[in-house]
């Protein structure tokens, strides 16, 4: 079950030895239990600072973060997190890497129980036919897959994508959008999913969070109002372009814009 995410004037500053950097500033933003944000901003606005606070990786410096009214302190199953760079296990096969979670003490389940959900996520993602394959035979895409159906086997109720599919191809990227999609419909969860791709935020969420930055806060929050079911097609909808360039605009504008200095 999917579960919301409140975060309250959360700030986030790193301490060296010659100087403070405040890297977030008074974050406030509720996400809905099954919705998808997406978080896009010029490069240095904080967006995987934030997603590391929202999977309990760093501590906020102000305010806190709630998953279903609980405080985020620490890493935790009812977050999965998915990485920009293939996060899979090399010398495990795809059927071994998505259960290795379900291994784990604190996800531990019945042997019959596995077999089943392995089955059930990589047949969802795809991949029946290689799940005795190595990392190493897979393309990038199918890499991505394996680490997308391993976070979802431990049933969490929050999906935390940090630029998943930055390192693949553009035809590819394409397929792994359409195949999320198709994936959260039939699995729905909380996604917070950060990418520099305006395209790709408008395609994939109901709200995109656009970032200001130094320090990194909320410009402005567009909500995307298209079909739940999207394919390749939207991109010449109309109401997809309106969106696709309202975001572009923000983006743009917030480039160009001269950092704030303290």
């Amino acid at each position: 079950m999917s579960k919301a995410i409140d975060i309250e004037h959360l700030g986030v500053t790193y301490k060296s030895s010659r100087c403070l950097y405040e890297a977030l500033r008074s974050i406030n933003l509720h996400i809905a239990a099954g919705e998808f944000v997406c978080m896009v901003g010029p490069s240095g606005c904080g967006k995987t600072t934030l997603l590391n606070v929202l999977a309990g990786f760093l501590p906020a410096t102000s305010g806190r973060v709630l998953v279903d009214g609980v405080a985020v302190t620490a890493p935790g199953p009812d977050r999965g997190v998915v990485f920009q760079q293939y996060a899979v296990f090399p010398w495990l096969t795809v059927r071994e890497n998505v259960e290795f979670g379900l291994k784990l003490a604190v996800n531990k389940r019945p042997a019959g129980e596995v077999k089943e959900i392995v089955d059930h996520y990589i047949d969802l993602v795809g991949l029946e036919d290689f799940q005795d394959s190595f990392p190493k035979e897979l393309s990038g895409g199918m890499r991505q897959r394996v680490a997308i159906a391993r976070a979802y086997a431990v049933d969490p109720a929050v999906l935390l994508m940090d630029e998943p599919f930055g390192a693949l191809d553009a035809q590819t990227r394409q397929h792994m959008q359409e195949s999320l999609r198709k994936i959260l419909a039939k699995e729905k969860r909380t996604v917070v999913f950060i990418t520099h791709g305006v395209e790709e935020s408008v395609f994939l969420s109901n709200r995109v969070v656009v970032m200001a930055t130094r320090p990194g806060r909320v410009r402005k929050v567009v909500t995307v109002d298209l079909p739940e079911e999207r394919g390749v097609e939207i991109l010449a909808d109309t109401r997809f372009v309106a969106l696709r360039s309202e975001v572009e605009s923000l983006v743009r504008e917030e480039f160009m814009e001269k950092p704030e200095e303290y």
